[in-house]
C-alpha cells in the first residue's frame, strides 16, 4: 500500500505516524508547501518508509504529480482544499479521504462528484474526523444491525481533563471552527421532520465516569451527512459535550454579535471585526499547550429487531498519549482517517464513487482497528420486550 498525506499540521503528522507504524505499508509520502517542514517531520518520525515532498496544493500540476504516485491520498489540508483535492484524485485515478468541513457546503460539493469518481474507478470518502467521522461510522454500524432504525442520538466533546476558569475549555482544533459551530444553526431530525435549532440551545445534563456532571447542547455541523443518509428517522440529534456553564457563557458572546462572521463595526474611524478581536483575546486563554485533553463520545442508535425495541450504545473516552504527547483529539481523528485510507488501499473497502463514512466504512473492522491503537470503543446492547407497531 502506497499512501500520500497532504499537509504537515497536527493531523497530517499523526496520520503519517500511524501509517508508518502499520502493517502492509510500502511507502508514505508527506507533502507540504514548505519542504523543510515535511523533512523535519520525516526525521522526527524516523521511518524508512517516509519521503518528504514539496507540493503547492494551489498548483494543479504539482498536486496531480504528487497524488498520482499513490493508491490513496489523505487530505489533511484546510477544508477549502477538499473539492480541489477530490477532483484531482479523480483526474489522476487516486482515491481520496478528507477531514471534512461543513462551511460553504464543502462536503456536499465533494459528494456531488459521485458519478465522476465511479467512472474513474476511485473511492472518495469525506468527513473522516471524529464528529463528523467516527460518529458517522458508528451510526451506520448501529443502523446496519437493526431491521428498522428509529433514532440516533450523538454526544461528543473534546475537553480538558483539568478544567480552568473562566471557560473550562481548551481548544483541540481551530478556535475559528469552534465559533462557527456555536454560531451557525444546527440541523436535526425531530418527529420525522428536518429542522434547524439554534446552536448552544437545549442544554441537558449528562454524566461520564471519572468526569461527573457535564452538559451537552446543539452545535452546527455535527449531523453532517447523516440527515441525508437516514432521512426516515424519527429523531436524529447531535450535541457537543462541555463542562457545566460553558454554553451559557458563549451564548452571551453569540447574542452580542461577537462571534458573527462577515460583520464589522467602526471604532474611531477604523473598521474592526469583533470576531477577529475575540479570537485574539481568546487564544491565550483557551490554548491547550501541554495540558491533558480527553475526547468523550456516546452514540445511541435505537430501533427494532423482530419487533423488539433494541438500542446499540457506543461509548469512548480517550486521553492524551503521555508518551508521545499526542492529544486525545489527534489520536481519535488521525487514527480514524488513517484506518479508512488503509481500508481502501488494502481492499477492505472496494466500492467506487463518493460515499459518506456511514455508507462505506465497516463498523466492526473499524472498532477493532481503533482498539489496536489504544482507542477503545465499547458497545452495549439493550432490549425491551414490548411490541412495535410498523
Amino acid at each position: 500500500m502506497k499512501i500520500g498525506v497532504l499537509g504537515t499540521g497536527l493531523m497530517g503528522k499523526e496520520v503519517a505516524r500511524d501509517l508508518a507504524n502499520s502493517e502492509g505499508i510500502k511507502e508514505v509520502g508527506l507533502a507540504d508547501i514548505d519542504l523543510q517542514r515535511a523533512q523535519d517531520i520525516c526525521y522526527q518520525l524516523q521511518s524508512p518508509l517516509m519521503t518528504a515532498y514539496e507540493v503547492n496544493a494551489q498548483n494543479e500540476d504539482e498536486l496531480a504529480a504528487f497524488m498520482s504516485r499513490f493508491d490513496v491520498v489523505v487530505n489533511a489540508l484546510f477544508y477549502t482544499f477538499n473539492e480541489t483535492v477530490a477532483k484531482t484524485g479523480i483526474k489522476v485515478g487516486t482515491s481520496v479521504v478528507d477531514l471534512g468541513g461543513h462551511i460553504d457546503h464543502i462536503t456536499d460539493k465533494v459528494l456531488d462528484l459521485e458519478g465522476d469518481a465511479r467512472a474513474a474507478g476511485v473511492t472518495v470518502i469525506p468527513d473522516l474526523g471524529v464528529a463528523p467521522g467516527m460518529i458517522n461510522i458508528l451510526s451506520g454500524y448501529g443502523v446496519s444491525k437493526l431491521e428498522k432504525a428509529t433514532s440516533i442520538q450523538l454526544l461528543v466533546g473534546g475537553i480538558p481533563v483539568h478544567p480552568e476558569a473562566p471557560l473550562k475549555y481548551n481548544h483541540v482544533f481551530s478556535m475559528e471552527g469552534v465559533l462557527d459551530h456555536y454560531t451557525d444553526p444546527s440541523e436535526i431530525i425531530r418527529d420525522h421532520k428536518l429542522i434547524t435549532v439554534p446552536s448552544l440551545s437545549e442544554i441537558e445534563s449528562i454524566e461520564f465516569d471519572d468526569f461527573g456532571k457535564l452538559e451537552a447542547f446543539h452545535t452546527s455541523g455535527g449531523t453532517s451527512t447523516l440527515t441525508k443518509s437516514f432521512p426516515y428517522l424519527e429523531t436524529l440529534e447531535y450535541k457537543t459535550i462541555r463542562y457545566p456553564g460553558h454554553a451559557e457563557k458563549f451564548k452571551l458572546l453569540v447574542d452580542l454579535n461577537l462571534t458573527k462572521n462577515h460583520y464589522d463595526v467602526v471604532v474611531d474611524g477604523v473598521k474592526i471585526s469583533p470576531r477577529k478581536v475575540l479570537l485574539k483575546v481568546l487564544d491565550p486563554i483557551v490554548e491547550l499547550k501541554d495540558k491533558e485533553d480527553a475526547v468523550l463520545l456516546r452514540a445511541v442508535i435505537k430501533g427494532y429487531n423482530k419487533r423488539v425495541e433494541t438500542a446499540f450504545t457506543y461509548e469512548m473516552v480517550t486521553y492524551k498519549d503521555k508518551q508521545t504527547g499526542v492529544t486525545a483529539m489527534a489520536r481519535a481523528t488521525a487514527n480514524t482517517i488513517s484506518i479508512a485510507a488503509q481500508m481502501i488501499a488494502g481492499g477492505t473497502v472496494t466500492k467506487k464513487g463518493v460515499y459518506p463514512p456511514e455508507k462505506i466504512i465497516p463498523g466492526e473492522v473499524y472498532i477493532k482497528e481503533m482498539a489496536k491503537r489504544g482507542v477503545i470503543i465499547k458497545e452495549k446492547i439493550s432490549m425491551e420486550s414490548h411490541s412495535a407497531v410498523f
